[in-house]
């Protein structure tokens, strides 16, 4: 798909109009990459963060969450090896004085030559029509096989000047494909070198005498330090899991498209441990189960896809991503790897305490090895929101803003809408609102008129909305309208609650 530069900026202005996402520090002019969820998102944020939660540790008999501190002794970051490697090769244009990464403006130009590619088909397919065979187009149309044999090109390059960490080799081939700075047009690049993302603080009172402190840049290894008090406190047997969410921190020097890369955002992470030699069975595992979980919301297969790593982190063995296809193409929202036992064997040396397991079936110990899970919270709520996101042509010729977000994330479950703010119609609807109040997440309100209330709810996301009129004083019965399909249908106060259950 095509970047689509107009709805992710109706994406982002959505999401601030209608309470869901706020810059941070707005009123002093901001704060870049850092944003405030704001009272809709909140709940948004929250439904996603608990719907993850339950299907990892309610629905797993042999995973249990913890939640680590974000400060943590600094010698965990050198085992773990994020001193020494957590870097991002970033080069400046002379003329803008903006600062790149350089791995990402030669993955744009290859996401370029993909929307090349792309643009081909469409018109293709427009011309053909019925008769169009996508297949025998790509096999056959010069131009595309130019565009793609280009593309392998460049991409395989690019792979192993990565892999061999040639510094130099990324500049040149930036300057050999004609790339230039954004904002000011020129090619005019200083040399690429590394920048390490770890945000770095004191502690202690004296600043001369503090230790060095890291904001933690994942949530991994909190898991991993309580690896044994977990395993001997809960008495787990291998195979078994440990869940976390939690805030980490990256000094994104490109910080971008909107809450897709921040420098401060939400892990949702989970670390199996598992008998070595088995790891790949739990790694095509739990390839399949997490890509069950993300189809499980409602959005269909082709939004995502696997991509497996060419350049293997140095602590893993395997390694895949989720890719989702945001307004802005198909980018990394879910990373599954195969973390053998480089992070509980580095803490053993770097700590001096045994980390090891006694497995009663073979009669040995070991180092457990170790499938990771880890998604980003607020990459989630971006796919989630972008996807919901629809503008509709109407039968009457109107038009709405909807967001067909799942049910079950919505951050308002039912809104009570008295028709009027007289007769006694709030009255009645508050008491609605008591009752429902206590078993879904319900809003109120009485201001504008219904065609307005209703298109606001749409907006939000709330399923469904509750019309208290004249007729509810009479005979005790409410309308009941759902946002997806805008069916109304007449219903009694009793069986709300009900009506709720059964369609949430």
């Amino acid at each position: 798909m095509a970047n689509n530069e107009d709805l992710f900026k109706k994406i982002t202005s959505h999401a601030k109009e209608y309470g869901f996402i706020f810059p941070s520090s707005e009123i002093y002019d901001g704060l870049g990459a850092v944003y405030d969820y704001a009272q809709n998102g909140v709940e948004l944020k929250n439904n996603i963060k608990q719907y993850w939660w339950k299907s990892m540790t309610q629905m797993h008999d042999n995973i249990v969450g913890i939640d680590s501190a974000i400060f943590m002794h600094p010698k965990i970051w050198k085992a773990s090896g994020h001193v020494d490697a957590f870097n991002d090769p970033l080069i400046d244009n002379k003329d803008s004085k903006k600062r790149y990464r350089a791995d990402v403006l030669i993955e744009d130009y290859i996401a370029k030559l993909e929307d090349k590619v792309n643009k081909e088909v469409e018109k293709a397919r427009k011309r053909f029509k019925d008769s169009f065979n996508e297949e025998q187009f790509l096999s056959t149309s010069q131009r595309v096989i130019e565009y793609n044999k280009e593309k392998e090109d460049v991409h395989n390059r690019y792979s192993k000047l990565m892999n061999d960490n040639d510094l130099a080799g990324l500049k040149s081939l930036i300057e050999e494909l004609g790339i230039v700075c954004p904002i000011s047009g020129t090619r005019n690049w200083t040399d690429v070198r590394q920048f390490n993302l770890m945000f770095s603080t004191k502690v202690g009172s004296v600043s001369d005498d503090s230790d060095v402190l890291y904001l933690r840049p994942e949530t991994a290894q909190g898991i991993f330090v309580n690896y044994l008090n977990v395993q001997k406190t809960g008495r787990m047997k291998i195979p078994f899991g440990i869940a976390q969410i939690g805030k980490a921190f990256r000094n994104e020097i490109v910080a971008r498209q909107f809450i897709f890369r921040m420098r401060e955002f939400e892990q949702m992470e989970m670390e199996f441990f598992v008998r070595p030699t088995t790891e790949m069975k739990w790694f095509e595992y739990w390839k399949e189960e997490r890509m069950n979980w993300h189809k499980s919301l409602g959005i269909p297969q082709e939004k995502y896809r696997f991509h497996d790593h060419e350049k293997l982190a140095h602590y893993a063995n395997a390694a895949t991503d989720i890719e989702f296809e945001f307004p802005f193409g198909f980018k990394e929202l879910e990373g599954i790897h195969s973390r053998t036992d480089f992070d509980l064997k580095r803490h053993q040396e770097f700590s001096g305490k045994k980390i090891q397991y006694f497995d009663s079936e073979t009669n040995e110990s070991y180092t457990p090895y170790c499938v990771e899970t880890s998604i980003g919270l607020d990459r989630t709520f971006l796919a989630i929101f972008s996807y919901a996101y629809k503008e509709e042509q109407l039968s009457d010729g109107s038009s709405r803003v909807v967001l067909n977000l799942p049910n079950i994330l919505a951050p308002n479950k039912v809104s009570i809408l008295p028709l009027v703010n007289k007769d006694g119609l709030p009255e009645k609807a508050h008491a609605i609102m008591d009752d429902v109040r206590k078993d879904f997440k319900a809003h109120y309100e009485e201001k504008d008129t219904i065609g307005k209330r209703y298109r606001r709810q749409d907006a939000i996301g709330t399923p469904f909305c509750v019309t208290v009129d004249n007729d509810t004083l009479k005979d005790n019965t409410v309308t009941i309208r759902s946002r997806s399909t805008m069916e109304q249908e007449r219903i009694p106060i009793d069986n709300v609650k009900q009506y709720l259950r059964d369609n949430l």
